[in-house]
């Protein structure tokens, strides 16, 4: 027997306030990847309440390659006040994207927005995407995010992205078929999440923390396959702590660990010799990422010990 979607009309039965209850919520890296797979855009939480002048952004984030990005939210429709902000938000940190979460989008907004894609250049990005959330039976809730308004041309450049080279078609392939056979390991569905499969040499996993992530990377070039955790910048020191206990971490790993320091980042990881080109050891590497997963999330654990 089917149960039925219920939706949860007043979003404040479950975050109280927004600065104190929904943006830390936003925050925690597994809802900002649920939110970067729903836009087609990777996020990366930098602060919150970013000073711009007088004011404060919610949560200043930024891409991979170094975009910032605004996001302001909003648990009411939206206002004047809010559009005003994201406006000044967008200026004053020089963004690239701009997302405005709200419980419900006014035509008037809408229309704002729009028009705000319209005649800006290319180099600035406006969401305008709505939360809701939903419950089964006697489950607990969970979000969902609706676009309401995208940039102009985001649909048709997400479209041409679609005319991909053949490197790009096996990588997708790759990362497709490792969904498919995550989603058949019960060790990987009781700790872990699949994001959307793209067209890229690396696939991110949320651990649960904001400190630091599960990064896989394919390096054709190389035949190399790796599997870390990644550290921003901003995190050294918690990379640090972790080096400290080199020996706990291998041991936990069962294997040599690489450590590799830069400007913007930190990284621990394993490698293994993979070659993209042979379809039949696809997976055999699967299994040998996953079999990967748990210790390395162990790993993380212990910068908090």
């Amino acid at each position: 027997m089917l149960d039925k979607l219920i939706q949860i009309k007043d979003l404040r039965q479950f975050w109280k306030d927004e600065a104190r209850d929904f943006t830390p919520w936003l925050s925690e890296e597994e809802n900002l990847m649920q939110l970067a797979d729903t836009l087609n855009i990777d996020i990366n939480f930098i602060e919150r309440e970013s000073s711009v002048g007088g004011f404060n952004a919610d949560i200043l984030a930024e891409d991979n390659e170094g975009n910032k990005i605004i996001i302001e939210n909003q648990l009411e429709d939206t206002d004047h006040d809010h559009l005003g902000k994201i406006i000044t938000y967008a200026s004053g940190k020089d963004a690239k994207y701009i997302v405005w979460i709200v419980k419900k989008a006014r035509d008037e907004h809408r229309q704002a927005v729009e028009w705000l894609n319209q005649h800006t250049d290319n180099g600035l990005f406006f969401f305008l995407v709505e939360i809701e959330l939903w419950t089964i039976g006697n489950s607990r809730p969970a979000p969902r995010f609706n676009i309401v308004v995208r940039p102009n041309d985001w649909v048709k450049e997400e479209k041409a992205a679609k005319a991909y080279s053949k490197q790009e078609e096996q990588l997708l392939s790759f990362w497709r078929g490792f969904n498919d056979f995550a989603d058949q390991n019960s060790t990987f569905q009781q700790y872990f999440k699949t994001r959307k499969p793209q067209s890229r040499h690396s696939y991110d996993i949320s651990i649960g923390t904001g400190v630091c992530h599960i990064f896989i990377l394919v390096t054709t070039r190389k035949k190399e396959i790796t599997v870390g955790l990644y550290f921003r910048q901003k995190d050294r020191q918690s990379y640090f702590t972790l080096k400290d206990k080199k020996d706990i971490c291998e041991k936990l790993i069962k294997g040599k660990l690489h450590w590799r320091e830069a400007k913007k980042d930190s990284k621990l990881f394993v490698l293994n010799q993979f070659d993209i080109d042979d379809p039949s050891s696809w997976d055999e590497s699967y299994e040998w990422i996953i079999n990967h997963l748990q210790p390395l999330k162990k790993c993380a654990e212990l910068v908090g010990n």
